[in-house]
């Protein structure tokens, strides 16, 4: 392990870092899972930044930064560019140090985390149609107004303020051996991997320190193989908050020589994280804070070779639109098996859809939605074509529903099997 001295962010940052947040941030909970332990076979715990002021992490290293200015330099504003939580974070953090912000958000951001941003009294302009595109323009502006930039994760004092979450969580859960959270470019994970290593080292004992990325968004995995920064050529996932292209370069430096792995996980786990946060343990999180749920999910730590012991779970962010809400809990209800759309053909006759119900009902499935239509290129005369939109208990309730329908002769197919275990 490279020691502590060489990095370019030191345990003594972090300590110094969380006595300049000690009277802005909250100190946000620690909670026991249930459910998550009986999946890991070991005890998981839930690190709640989700409930943190501006609703994530980001305003700890915000503040660190703008903390630190100059009176010339908060004189002259800062700028800054993200798709939510830094911009909340900044604006958050400028109000309270009384720094005129400017804030570049691309277009398409969740209207939650705009309005937010605006509240807190920050200037906002949209621009571009990613982080990576917000971030060039704010650089731009900077370099033309003389204002000060706070890059979202590529500076020291940022990755010191993140990393004072890893000082938390060891004094609120000393006996922790894995933590896990997501990663964009990469401060979150530098910062938090310094703190626990670091003190690790000194109790004379090991954390391991995982990163996790959305599959469609995953710069890290390319970019450790190669040991050089690996742009991705496009980003999609429901994960704004951590949907970066490429690492940064403070970051990746910290974490190529002190995190243990960084692992990916799929859009349908990330539905059935949030699914499970929500249900089974009453937390609103957001797609990208909840991306170390969704790796519990998908037995990421078995597949890596890292085995199940006390487990934290750095929930980053709380911060998510209704609408998106909305999808991607039917996405995750779908992932689970309890959502099942079909479609099939019926002769067009008295009684026909009635006895469809009669085998939904008799199968103790629920009906939320029906389209039926005799038009299109692909129905015989004397067919319709119905969609059936199903409230379903799991998988295997599913296919007892579909064996059931095919068991009178009918046919249906299913449209939505996002989970691909009912067949």
């Amino acid at each position: 392990m490279t020691t502590e001295t060489t990095l370019p962010v030191t345990l003594a940052d972090i300590e110094s870092a969380a006595q300049v947040l000690k009277p802005v941030i909250a100190l946000t909970p620690i909670e026991h899972s249930r459910v998550l332990s009986q999946h890991l076979g070991a005890e998981v715990f839930l690190k709640c930044e989700n409930m943190q002021r501006a609703g994530s992490f980001k305003v700890r290293g915000a503040y660190v930064r703008m903390s630190k200015l100059s009176d010339e330099e908060k004189a002259r504003g800062v700028v800054a560019a993200s798709a939510g939580n830094h911009a909340q974070g900044v604006a958050q953090a400028s109000s309270q140090l009384g720094i005129k912000a400017r804030i570049y958000m691309p277009r398409g951001v969740a209207l939650p985390k705009l309005t937010a941003t605006r509240d807190h009294g920050a200037e906002v302009v949209l621009f571009g149609d990613t982080v990576d595109e917000a971030l060039a323009e704010a650089q731009r502006y900077a370099d033309e107004t003389g204002a000060v930039f706070v890059h979202p994760f590529d500076h020291p004092d940022i990755i010191a303020g993140q990393g004072t979450i890893g000082l938390e969580l060891l004094e609120q859960l000393p006996e922790v051996e894995t933590v896990l959270m997501g990663v964009g470019g990469g401060g979150l994970l530098a910062g938090v991997a310094i703190a626990l290593k670091e003190k690790a080292r000194e109790l004379g004992r090991d954390i391991k320190v995982i990163g996790v990325q959305a599959e469609n968004a995953a710069a890290y995995p390319p970019s450790l193989a190669a040991d050089a920064l690996v742009p991705l050529d496009t980003v999609h996932t429901i994960a704004d908050g951590i949907a970066v292209g490429k690492p940064g370069q403070l970051p990746f430096t910290i974490i190529k020589e002190l995190v243990d792995d960084v692992v990916t996980v799929s859009e349908d786990a990330l539905a059935r994280a949030l699914v499970v946060l929500l249900e089974r343990n009453k937390l609103v999180v957001e797609p990208a804070g909840a991306v170390g749920v969704a790796a519990l999910l998908e037995n990421r730590l078995e597949e890596h070779g890292i085995n199940p012991a006390t487990t934290a779970v750095i929930l980053s962010g709380g911060n998510i639109d209704p609408l998106l809400m909305l999808k991607v809990i039917q996405r995750g209800l779908s992932a689970a098996g309890r959502f099942l759309t079909v479609r099939m053909m019926l002769p067009d006759r008295p009684g026909a859809l009635a006895q469809i119900s009669r085998i939904i009902a008799d199968s103790d499935a629920n009906v939320t939605r029906l389209d039926h239509t005799r038009i299109g290129g692909s129905l015989s005369m004397g067919d319709v074509a119905i969609t059936i939109d199903l409230e379903t208990k799991g998988h295997e309730h599913s296919k007892t529903v579909l064996n059931n329908l095919r068991a009178e002769g009918f046919d249906p197919q299913i449209t939505n099997n996002a989970g691909g275990s009912v067949a």
